[in-house]
């Protein structure tokens, strides 16, 4: 007697077999070789079959695996509507199952390789920059609000608005991310959702253009990293800013905004499909353990790996009602012992490259005891970037306030070369990062030529 194999699992399929409403999770080949966007979709339409017999010889789809005792179709069978066979077929539901067996006749999935097509430079210095980025950081941070605030109240989202700030945000990235990333350390518990959205969207801007994405799709990745966040809007304030730890009911509760984020943005625009998928599927992990629906690595789209690399970063670095923000090179070190089990190993090596130890808006304490901010950070050269001396060693205000190039060695009163000891909390020594971003401190001071080192 013929039987299908009880557990749901990934199948193999010739793309000659493909009908409308198979579940494709994986290609043989990698997405990015692809014009695909999206990886992973529910095929809808013939156009969508064609593109995929086009670009591929066979693909992975969710379901049951026949067994070999199951006789072939017949290409006359293989030509019938398929009506009986996707009533086997269902999605992962939100309680985790227990992980199936991989089919035997796929071989394990390699993990995506960001591969660079683009080779961008910086088109302006930071002082240049940070004007016009100040103006698009405050326009995209009313945009957030006014899109959390709209949907808690079930207005529909302003799609258009939520892609003309990000376009403008992409575009200051582009001539110099230093600006956008500076600003994106400033953080206030009070407006934690909104501005923590804004963030991911900018940091996800700057990875997309450090792992040399084309320029679509890094505004397609920032507008993910915006909206990744929308299903929070229906979660009770009271769970959502709860200052203690949530019940495990709570948690539940909270663990539900992926899936009403993806409810959102299907109910808004199919040109949102990337981001339905980076909603659902940003808490998602690479050893399976993620939520809601347990993915595996391979199954992760590529888009929701990244924003949920960034989103765990900006987070662990904002203070939030339950905790306090942690320094930068904490959140990294966090992100480099879970590379390969929570996170993607190469993207998360690629993103700890990016950042640095000392981002830029960083408040950093000399070996001599001197503090300055970091203004602008050197691709190649993260441990030397270009900061703002405002403390002398005593912690006094420094008069007047002087940039220094860390790449070019430079000696204090005492000859001794300048370098960083550590970075400190925003606030530190009366150092408050927004205050020196509103008086225009950031960028007016004069760089000034000091002695090399040795």
């Amino acid at each position: 007697m013929n039987r299908l194999h009880q557990d749901i699992v990934e199948t193999q399929i010739d793309v000659d077999e493909l009908s409308i409403g198979m579940h494709v999770v994986r290609l043989d080949r990698p997405w990015e070789d692809t014009n695909f966007l999206i990886q992973g979709f529910v095929i809808r339409d013939n156009e969508e079959i064609q593109a995929l017999r086009a670009q591929c010889h066979h693909v992975f789809i969710e379901g049951r695996v026949e067994t070999s005792a199951t006789p072939r179709a017949s290409s006359a069978e293989k030509a019938k509507p398929r009506t009986g066979l996707f009533g086997l077929f269902k999605r992962n539901g939100q309680k985790k199952a227990q992980p199936a067996a991989p089919p035997q006749t796929s071989a394990p999935a390699k993990p995506v390789k960001p591969r660079r097509r683009v080779n961008y430079m910086n088109q302006v210095d930071v002082g240049t920059e940070m004007p016009i980025a100040k103006v698009r950081f405050e326009e995209a941070q009313r945009t957030a609000k006014s899109i959390m605030s709209g949907l808690r109240m079930g207005r529909t989202l302003d799609l258009n608005n939520a892609r003309s700030v990000v376009n403008t945000c992409v575009e200051s990235v582009l001539r110099n991310e230093n600006a956008l990333m500076l600003l994106s350390k400033i953080k206030n518990q009070d407006e934690y959702t909104a501005e923590h959205c804004i963030n991911v969207a900018i940091l996800s801007a700057a990875f997309g253009k450090h792992l040399g994405l084309l320029e679509g799709e890094i505004r397609n990745l920032a507008l993910c990293g915006l909206l990744h966040d929308v299903g929070k809007t229906q979660i009770p304030d009271q769970i959502l800013n709860k200052p203690g730890a949530l019940t495990p009911a709570e948690f539940e509760q909270m663990r539900g905004h992926t899936t009403h984020g993806r409810s959102i943005l299907m109910g808004t625009s199919q040109s949102l499909n990337t981001a339905v998928d980076v909603a659902y599927s940003h808490h998602e992990r690479m050893d399976g353990q993620g939520y809601p629906r347990g993915l595996q690595g391979h199954q992760i789209p590529f888009f929701a790996k990244i924003v949920g690399l960034v989103d765990t970063y900006d987070a662990i670095t904002s203070n939030r009602c339950y905790d306090k923000g942690r320094a930068s090179m904490q959140a990294l070190d966090i992100i480099h012992k879970h590379r390969d089990t929570q996170f993607d190993k190469e993207l998360a090596e690629a993103f700890i490259q990016m950042v640095g130890i000392y981002p830029p808006g960083s408040i950093v304490e000399m070996l001599n005891g001197e503090v300055g901010i970091v203004v602008e950070s050197h691709a190649k050269h993260k441990l030397k970037p270009k900061v703002l001396m405002v403390r002398k060693a005593d912690k006094s205000m420094a008069a007047p306030f002087v940039r220094i190039d860390l790449m070019d060695s430079p000696r204090d009163d005492t000859g001794d070369t300048y370098q960083i000891a550590k970075e400190v909390p925003d606030g530190t020594y009366g150092i408050v990062l927004q205050e020196f971003v509103d008086e225009g401190l950031i960028v007016t001071a004069p760089v000034v030529e000091m002695p090399e080192g040795i």
